[in-house]
This record gives structure tokens, C-alpha cells and sequence, in this order.
């Protein structure tokens, strides 16, 4: 998929005022396509299953007869990025444990509505280049997916497999490391030193004596703090020129 091209996103809420709103902030979002707004979840399952998929939906939680969440668990793999927005921020363990993207808590500003899209829509994109690339021929393939970003890290006893392309920054704590995601955090046994030295990825680049971040998600830098997707990072003198050399390279 073209980076060009437009996601497909559908917004659901029983919410009227809220429907138009998130409207408003599509239409003010050069890479997304509205394709349709609904009131309720039992409608938007029928739209999924009967129409051409989309990739980003943005789902209220508190509907009548199905609930966001219900509707989350009836769609069928690969669902769409999903951006849940409620008005209430209690549910938002129950929602990442069902991986969405992102929870956003109504008021939603649109700076924080934009962060939680490029995220989607970064993820969308490269799951669509992946896909792309599985059903190209195998001599193909290999030189679709040089660039891929998967790596095993070891978490507690298991491997677990992360597309390091979702990582916004990684930080020191001890012996151990953390590897921070726009929804989830991963504790690895390694020191950051360690994860400096082996990192395949030049983007990600050393900012502080505690921090490595990944330059290509850095929203914009200011009074040395990096603002990296909804955190923010500090940067430190030493490493500054060497980021900055690096951006204009990008």
C-alpha cells in the first residue's frame, strides 16, 4: 500500500455530538478516509461483514445491546486498528488486554487524537506491506521484508516476538531495560548498553544516558524533551548533535 493512500476508518458511537466530532477530526486528517459513522454496535458488525474491510475503527465502549467491547471480541483476525473512545478511563485495562490500539478519554483535543492515529496508521501500513510481501514469490520476498523490524526479546522465561517499529523508546532501569509501546510496556533482562550495542536498527538512536528512542517517532523536540508519541523523553546535551544530524539524514 502506497504511503499516499488513504485508511479506510469507520467511527461508531451513540453519541451523536461525538460521531460528528470525530468526523471533523478525519476530515482534518490528510491520510484517513471516512467510510462510514454509526450509532451503534450492532450495526457496525453487520457494515464489517458486509463490506470491504477497514483499517482503523474508532469505537465508543458504552453502547446499548453490543458494547464496544463486546464488538471488539466478535471481530474476526486481522480486525482493524482499533481506537476506542469513552468517556470513562475504566475501562482501559480491559481494553488493552484485547490489544486495541489506542483509549482515547472523551473531551478528546485533536493532538491527542492525531498521536493516537499515526500509531494506528503506521501500524495498519506495515501490516499491509507484510501481508503484501507474504504472497510474493519467495525469491521476492526476501527483498520486501529486508527491512522488516521483528525481533525475539526475552520477557521473564519466553521469547516474545515485538515489531520494534512500535517501540517509541526504551529506558533504563538496572540490570533490566523497559520497552515502551503505545499500549504496552515490555521488561527485558538486558542493560541499555547491551541493547545499544545489538540493536540492528539505526533509528534507534542513544539520547540519554537512560534512554534509546526511535527517532522515526518523534513527534517534535523542545527545551531538550523529546515528545515521542504521548510521552515525553529527555534529551541530553552530549547526544544532541549526533539526533540532529540524524533527523536531517531521515
Amino acid at each position: 500500500m502506497a504511503d499516499s493512500a488513504l485508511l479506510r476508518c469507520l467511527i461508531v458511537d451513540d453519541n451523536e455530538a461525538s460521531r460528528l466530532m470525530l468526523a471533523h477530526m478525519v476530515g482534518l486528517t490528510h491520510t484517513l478516509e471516512l467510510v462510514a459513522s454509526l450509532p451503534d454496535g450492532v450495526q457496525a458488525l453487520s457494515y464489517l461483514q458486509t463490506h470491504p474491510p477497514v483499517d482503523i475503527l474508532f469505537l465508543d465502549i458504552e453502547m446499548p445491546e453490543l458494547t464496544g467491547l463486546a464488538l471488539v471480541q466478535l471481530l474476526p483476525e486481522p480486525h482493524p486498528e482499533i481506537i476506542l473512545v469513552s468517556t470513562h478511563a475504566d475501562f482501559a485495562i480491559e481494553a488493552f488486554e484485547l490489544h486495541v490500539t489506542d483509549y482515547l478519554v472523551k473531551p478528546v483535543d485533536f493532538a491527542r487524537f492525531r498521536r493516537a492515529v499515526d500509531v494506528a496508521v503506521r501500524r495498519r501500513r506495515a501490516a499491509l506491506a507484510h501481508e503484501a510481501a507474504a504472497a510474493l514469490p519467495v525469491a521476492a520476498r526476501k527483498d520486501a521484508l529486508e527491512d522488516w523490524s521483528e525481533l525475539f526479546v526475552k520477557v521473564n522465561n519466553r521469547l516474545v516476538k515485538l515489531n520494534f517499529d512500535e517501540v517509541l523508546y526504551i529506558e533504563a532501569m538496572s540490570m533490566y531495560s523497559v520497552l515502551v509501546m503505545a499500549n504496552h510496556k515490555y521488561i527485558v533482562h538486558a542493560t541499555l548498553k547491551q541493547l545499544a550495542e545489538r540493536l540492528p536498527f539505526a533509528h534507534f538512536q542513544r539520547v540519554h544516558r537512560s534512554y534509546i528512542v526511535n527517532t522515526r517517532l518523534i513527534d517534535s523536540i523542545e527545551d531538550n524533551m523529546l515528545v515521542v508519541g504521548p510521552y515525553e523523553v529527555p534529551l541530553a546535551k552530549s547526544y544532541q548533535e549526533v539526533l540532529f544530524r540524524s533527523i536531517r539524514s531521515l
